[in-house]
C-alpha cells in the first residue's frame, strides 16, 4: 500500500523546477590561434575534446552552472577568436566580463610572445575589477615544450593579482581547477550582499549576441604595466 504512495511522492520531485542560480557571471578566453581556447572551454562545459577544432569565427559561448561556496552559479563562457581581423567584434565583450582567461600554448614560443600585445587590450577594454587568470596550454606536450613554467610564472607575477596555471585540455588535467578557481576569485573579492546586485546588472544576455557586435566600450583610464 505505501508503495504507490512513494512512486507519487517520488515523481512530484522530479516534477519540481530545479533551483535558480543565485549569480550569473561572464568569462572571456583571449589569446593567439590555435593555443585550445575552444578546447579548454567544451572539456569544462562538455567533457570533450577535439583533436581538429576549426578556428572560432568572431566569438561563440557556452553555458554551465556549477555550485561553489554554498551558491549556484551560472557561468556564460565566452570563446573568442584569436585572429588579429576579428579584435573589433571580440573587444567588445572584455568590459561585462567579471573574469578573464589568457591562454598560450607552452610548445608555441610566438604564443607565449604575444602575451603583452593581449594585455594591452585588457588594460583598453576590460574592467579593472575583472579577476585574471593565465594558463599555458598543452601539458601533454611536454616533449615539445618551448615555455618553462619558470617563464610563465614570472609573465604573471607582472601584472597584479594574475594567477597562473598550466593545463591540458586533452588529458583533461586542471582545467575544471583553472575555471572554479577563477569564480571563487570573483565571489571572494566582493561582499556576497553586494554581489548579487552587481553581477545582476553587469551581465550579458544569457542568449545568443545578434551578430552586430555591441557598442565598444571606452578605454580604460588607468592602464596595468606589463
Amino acid at each position: 500500500a505505501g508503495s504507490p504512495a512513494l512512486s507519487g511522492a517520488q515523481s512530484r520531485r522530479r516534477k519540481q523546477p530545479p533551483r535558480p542560480a543565485d549569480f550569473k557571471l561572464q568569462v572571456i578566453i583571449i589569446g593567439s590561434r590555435g593555443v585550445g581556447k575552444t578546447s579548454l572551454m567544451e572539456r569544462f562545459t562538455d567533457d570533450t575534446f577535439c583533436e581538429a577544432c576549426k578556428s572560432t569565427v568572431g566569438v561563440d559561448f557556452k553555458i554551465k552552472t556549477v555550485e561553489l561556496r554554498g551558491k549556484k552559479i551560472r557561468l556564460q563562457i565566452w570563446d573568442t577568436a584569436g585572429q588579429e581581423r576579428f579584435n573589433s567584434i571580440t573587444s567588445a565583450y572584455y568590459r561585462s566580463a567579471k573574469g578573464i582567461i589568457l591562454v598560450y600554448d607552452i610548445t608555441k614560443k610566438e604564443t607565449f610572445d604575444d602575451l603583452p600585445k593581449w594585455m594591452k587590450m585588457i588594460d583598453k577594454y576590460a574592467s579593472e575589477d575583472a579577476e585574471l587568470l593565465l594558463v599555458g596550454n598543452k601539458l601533454d606536450c611536454e616533449v615539445d615544450r618551448e615555455i618553462t613554467r619558470q617563464q610563465g610564472e614570472k609573465f604573471a607575477q607582472q601584472i597584479t593579482g594574475m594567477r597562473f596555471c598550466e593545463a591540458s585540455a586533452k588529458d583533461n588535467f586542471n582545467v575544471d581547477e583553472i575555471f572554479l578557481k577563477l569564480v571563487d576569485d570573483i565571489l571572494k573579492k566582493m561582499p556576497l550582499d553586494v554581489i548579487r546586485n552587481e553581477l545582476s546588472n553587469s551581465i550579458l544576455s544569457l542568449q545568443p549576441e545578434p551578430e552586430i557586435p555591441p557598442e565598444l566600450p571606452p578605454p580604460r583610464p588607468h592602464v596595468r604595466c606589463c
